[in-house]
């Protein structure tokens, strides 16, 4: 027994003594608080609402989804409603139903076989659709129905939308008609919408909803006839006045309407099936897919500061996707500010109070933001260093924490949390991909060590300079008595300074070969500054651009120095990606480096460039590389082939991608019509 006990307090020692050795390791150590941004350091002072409402992504893709519309349109523009459907549903009872329809509607709703034969081609081909928009018009009705009451516009034309736009705020026509209400320019300047480079009131439910009840007004006061006012809508009021006298003077749609255009002889038809559809889509097993947001869950507040919607989704934790929804007017993803228009954000109600609660620190943000972007005609003065030492020094020394994956985690969100780059994390952790597995504890090094030059000298009027990437700071001092000293010291400033951080807003047309040839950088780099992983750009969006240093004898002659750029092969690396990333050739890096053949080995050292400007530096490093990749190559983007689907116009292609003009279109594939056929192979920057 007394063996036994001794034994257990033998065990029980030993394991108190292993736990104070691990605490004590614990306590050794370093937590480094997490650095925060100016944005989370904003959001942090943010006053919270404990109400929280999510929006359906599949509704949110749904609403700025593009095909419906397209199919729809294609279909409605080439349906032969003399064309029998094969399709269970008795005439007899269809006529009972249309008679029903009758009674309370202002239009003529008679039966006929070209209107059945619609009606069932519809239900037949249509019905997932139809289950689509009667879950978008759960959020638009509402607008129409108050913006036709006002005008006593029959509310049934709410269903013209739907043959208009399928509901999309976004659609454009052939013909360049916008919006769910599909306005052409001048019609829609006509009734007062606004139409500028940042705003398409178009594309504005509520004001365009009211501009298409005015137009309604106005047409019945010409026609009297509800049927021939949608006639007029879609081809033209002069149109419809050349059928009438074409017909003898008959004024009643079914009997103008062979002589109408082809495209309007299939309207009114659509119009009507459409309204049959939602008056008696739970007879025929059609039920509609919910909407997660309706109108009257969101409001609107005046911005007082031009913002752009990645600042909004970055501060209110809204997709830009959202806004681009309830805010569809906007063209640029941009809501400007006019001292003579007030312009509105439309957000979800809770999130208009976290925006109404918090209006200085988010406009404080936006100036932040505007700020940092290079201005015409400004130079930003230098901090002058007094009584220092012409020396090398390190701006903050290393620490290293680590990081737990969690679940939805990516490596742009995680270097954006803790402000370092996604090639960093990569390296640190030896990662070769961007995936990431849950649950993976990630090396992270904090307050990387920088360098910048400080000399001493008398003082002086400071000379320009500006912030460098990676928080480099390079001072500038105050000349020597030494005339000739002074130009050397002045110039080699200017030229270090001349490299600068500067943020880009990029506009209609822009791709990032010609943002690169403006700012004299290549592809690559703002690519692997903005971790981008194609080349495809979004309108409104910031880019990060650095303007390279110039070169000139004063700076050769005040340290600069040329000298060959050597590489440490790393775990991973090939010739050929080592050729790429330094703009160089397979055959210079043989040639350089005496190599036989394409092997390479870990850890060896490479010369990956020749007689490259270094500057300030006694050994030439990777990072003081100017690479050498011609930019008029870079800038040209890789051939695509695209293959046309029905419904498919050169407009409508040109505007998936950014940049892209109908023209181009035309000259890449020897186009001389714009008449396409589904299936057709196009090249894309060709």
């Amino acid at each position: 027994m007394n063996i036994k006990n001794t034994t257990l307090s033998f065990f029980l020692l030993a394991s108190v003594h292993l736990f104070s050795q691990e605490t004590v390791v614990n306590k050794d150590v370093v937590r480094v608080e997490t650095k925060l941004s100016y944005l989370d350091s904003i959001k942090k002072t943010f006053i919270k609402d404990d109400l929280a409402s999510c929006v359906d992504s599949l509704w949110m893709k749904e609403l700025t989804n593009l095909d419906l519309y397209n199919n729809l349109s294609e279909d409605i523009k080439n349906i032969n409603i003399d064309q029998i459907v094969d399709y269970e549903l008795p005439t007899a009872l269809l006529k009972e139903r249309l008679a029903a329809m009758d009674a309370k509607s202002p239009f003529n709703i008679e039966y006929n076989q070209g209107l059945e034969n619609i009606i069932k081609s519809f239900l037949k081909n249509r019905k997932k659709s139809f289950e689509r928009l009667m879950g978008t018009s759960e959020y638009y009705f509402p607008i129409f129905e108050e913006a036709l009451a006002k005008q006593n516009v029959p509310l049934e034309i709410k269903y013209l939308a739907i043959v208009e736009s399928a509901l999309n705020p976004k659609a454009v026509s052939k013909m360049g008609a916008t919006g769910l209400w599909q306005f052409m320019y001048q019609t829609g300047k006509q009734y007062g919408l606004k139409i500028d480079s940042y705003v398409d009131e178009r594309s504005d439910p509520l004001k365009a909803s009211e501009a298409a009840a005015q137009y309604m007004t106005n047409m019945y006061k010409i026609f009297g006839d509800w049927d021939l006012v949608l006639a007029s809508y879609n081809s033209g009021p002069g149109n419809v006045a050349k059928a009438i006298r074409r017909s003898g003077g008959q004024q009643n749609y079914w009997n103008i309407r062979k002589n109408l255009p082809k495209e309007t002889q299939g309207y009114v038809p659509a119009f009507l099936a459409t309204m049959y559809i939602y008056e008696y889509h739970k007879e025929h097993g059609i039920v509609p897919n919910r909407a997660s947001v309706k109108h009257f869950e969101t409001d609107t507040i005046m911005i007082k500061k031009q913002m752009t919607f990645r600042q909004i989704s970055d501060l209110l934790d809204v997709s830009v996707a959202q806004l681009q929804v309830l805010n569809p007017s906007y063209k640029l993803n941009v809501i400007p500010f006019y001292h003579d228009k007030n312009h509105y954000l439309r957000l979800p109600q809770e999130k208009i109070a976290v925006f109404a609660s918090n209006e200085d620190q988010i406009y404080a943000y936006t100036q932040y933001e505007s700020d940092k972007r290079e201005k015409p005609f400004q130079i930003e003065k230098a901090i002058v260093a007094k009584d220092t030492a012409s020396s090398i020094q390190k701006i903050a020394g290393s620490q290293t924490t680590y990081y737990k994956v969690k679940r939805g985690d990516n490596l742009s969100v995680i270097a954006r949390k803790y402000d370092v780059d996604v090639a960093d994390l990569k390296k640190w952790n030896k990662l070769r991909s961007n995936a990431l597995a849950y649950g993976k504890s990630l090396k992270i090094m904090m307050g990387q060590t920088d360098v910048a030059t400080v000399i001493k000298a008398p003082k002086i009027d400071p000379v320009p300079s500006a912030i460098i990437s990676n928080n480099q700071r390079i001072v500038a001092s105050e000349m020597k008595a030494n005339k000739e000293e002074k130009t050397k010291k002045i110039a080699q400033s200017e030229a270090i300074a001349s490299t600068a951080t500067a943020f880009y807003v990029v506009q209609k047309g822009d791709n990032l070969g010609s943002i690169a040839n403006k700012y004299d950088v290549t592809v690559a780099e703002i690519q692997e500054w903005n971790h981008l992983s194609n080349n495809y750009v979004q309108l409104g969006a910031s880019l990060q651009v650095v303007k390279k240093a110039l070169e000139s004898k004063d700076e050769l002659a005040s340290g600069a120095a040329r000298k060959d750029i050597e590489y440490v092969v790393l775990q991973g690396d090939n010739l050929g990606n080592v050729a790429k990333k330094f703009g160089a050739s397979l055959a210079d890096l043989k040639q350089w480096n005496n190599l036989p053949n394409n092997s390479i080995g870990v850890g060896a050292t490479l010369i990956v460039a020749k007689d490259e400007l270094v500057i300030n530096t006694n050994k030439a490093t990777v990072s003081s590389f100017k690479k050498k990749t011609n930019i008029a190559e870079s800038s040209k983007k890789e051939a695509i082939d695209y293959y046309v689907k029905k419904g498919d116009s050169l407009y409508s292609i040109s505007k998936k991608y950014p940049g892209v003009t109908i023209s181009d279109l035309k000259k890449w594939n020897g186009i001389r019509s714009e008449e396409l056929k589904p299936g057709m192979k196009l090249k894309i920057n060709g």
